[in-house]
């Protein structure tokens, strides 16, 4: 075994220039299909986790102003919703789940020399899990069914509000003035924001009563289970239209009447666009690895070809067909398995230090003012699974490379090898 290694060493030595060139079309191969993937799953992570912020399967519906005339109603009419659409979509929809009507109105917060103008938003209490905010168990709780029931002056801050109005101390127990009306703090929102202003949550029926007294509002959001396929989620859509139009008194088919967005639709079509996007890229890295493959072969027969007068020589004095395939094939071995290796490690270490970067850049902006930043690209790396593989295809589509000229040339008379220039 020795012998043949120092052979090939030799070999290779001699032939410089062909190794490096036939290394670097498997390196190259190797690199180019891991940045690839790469890429194609930093593209899928990063629209991802924007859908991930709140529940994938939410349906939002926004009451607008009719555009068509409706059993003999004009158009131009503002619609809004009431209880009563709330408890029709719990009743008659179902695949509802989890739902949350909600309010806004801007307003001033203040705790003792300290206040700011936030937005203060009624909800229910499954807004928590719809929008996924976090309350850690020593930060408080959220609003619950009998702070609804009961219309409590109650208030849960986003971390930032709380950081604002108290420095640092704890914002839980305390009193918080809102506009004129004290709430008392029972829960902190450690989850980041998005763009605008910090919240402060507070009951629905508590913001109905203070900010709203007609009763009516303009958003509703809830979950739905079951719509698993973009045909489901569009004849759901339709559906929902038509129980909204009924209960408002609009045509199903006025859009500009009712606005709504179905979160779970928009996730699904994602999904299939970044399948094509990793069977694209799949595809260009196989036909960059096919290019290197075939370097390896055509360099290996361009070998055995120069090599051909000494192999039949070997056969001439006696060497067994096996040991010149096993010294041709371990010379393949050697080229294709150290520089796929090397192609993987440059390939993987170039995705890793973009993740690096890329995630430092990320806290940077997040630390500054506490938002979460919307992204299209995210944790570029692939599996090391799928690497391995692909050195693995390689070295064994070199091997073969190797064995088939090599087998070839055995098989050619010593006296006939000889004659080879």
């Amino acid at each position: 075994m020795n012998d043949h290694l120092q052979e090939i060493f030799q070999t290779l030595r001699k032939n410089k220039l062909r190794t490096a060139l036939t290394g670097l079309s498997v390196s190259w191969g190797i690199f180019i299909l891991i940045v690839l993937l790469g890429a194609g799953n930093g593209l899928k992570n990063g629209v991802t986790s924007n859908f991930s912020d709140r529940a994938v399967n939410r349906i939002t519906l926004w009451s607008g102003t009719t555009s068509m005339t409706h059993k003999g109603l004009k158009s131009g009419r503002n619609l809004q919703f009431q209880e009563k659409e709330v408890e029709l979509i719990k009743t008659d929809v179902n695949e509802s789940r989890l739902i949350a009507a909600r309010i806004d109105r801007t307003q001033t917060i203040s705790f003792g020399a300290e206040y700011g103008s936030y937005n203060i938003r009624g909800v229910m209490p499954d807004y928590m899990e719809i929008e996924k905010l976090i309350i850690n168990p020593d930060n408080g709780r959220f609003i619950n069914a009998l702070d609804v029931k009961e219309q409590n002056k109650i208030i849960v801050l986003d971390n930032r509000v709380a950081e604002t109005l108290f420095k640092g101390k704890s914002a839980l127990g305390k009193y918080v003035k809102v506009g004129s009306v004290m709430f008392k703090v029972v829960g902190i929102n450690t989850k980041k924001t998005g763009w605008g202003s910090p919240i402060a949550y507070i009951p629905f029926s508590t913001a109905q009563t203070i900010y709203n007294p007609t009763k009516k509002f303009n958003q509703i959001t809830f979950t739905v289970d079951g719509l698993e396929t973009k045909e489901e989620n569009d004849r759901f859509n339709e559906s929902l239209r038509g129980l909204m139009g009924r209960s408002l008194n609009f045509d199903p088919k006025d859009t500009q009447a009712l606005w709504v967005n179905n979160a779970q639709a928009d996730y699904i079509e994602s999904q299939k666009i970044f399948g094509g996007i990793t069977i694209f890229v799949s595809i260009i890295g196989i036909l960059t690895l096919i290019a290197g493959i075939v370097g390896v072969s055509n360099i290996m027969l361009v070998s055995v070809k120069e090599r051909t007068r000494e192999i039949g020589i070997r056969k001439a004095i006696g060497a067994p067909p096996s040991s010149i395939l096993k010294s041709i094939i371990l010379e393949s071995l050697l080229i294709t398995s150290i520089f796929g290796y090397i192609g993987m490690i440059f390939g993987i270490g170039l995705t890793e230090v973009i993740n690096f970067f890329m995630e430092q850049s990320a806290n940077g902006v997040q630390g500054s003012d506490g938002e979460i930043q919307m992204t299209i690209f995210k944790n570029p790396t692939v599996d090391i699974g799928y690497a391995v593989f692909a050195t693995i295809v390689l070295i064994i589509s070199g091997i073969i490379a190797g064995y088939l000229p090599a087998r070839k040339a055995v098989k050619i008379k010593p006296i006939e090898a000889m004659r080879q220039e």
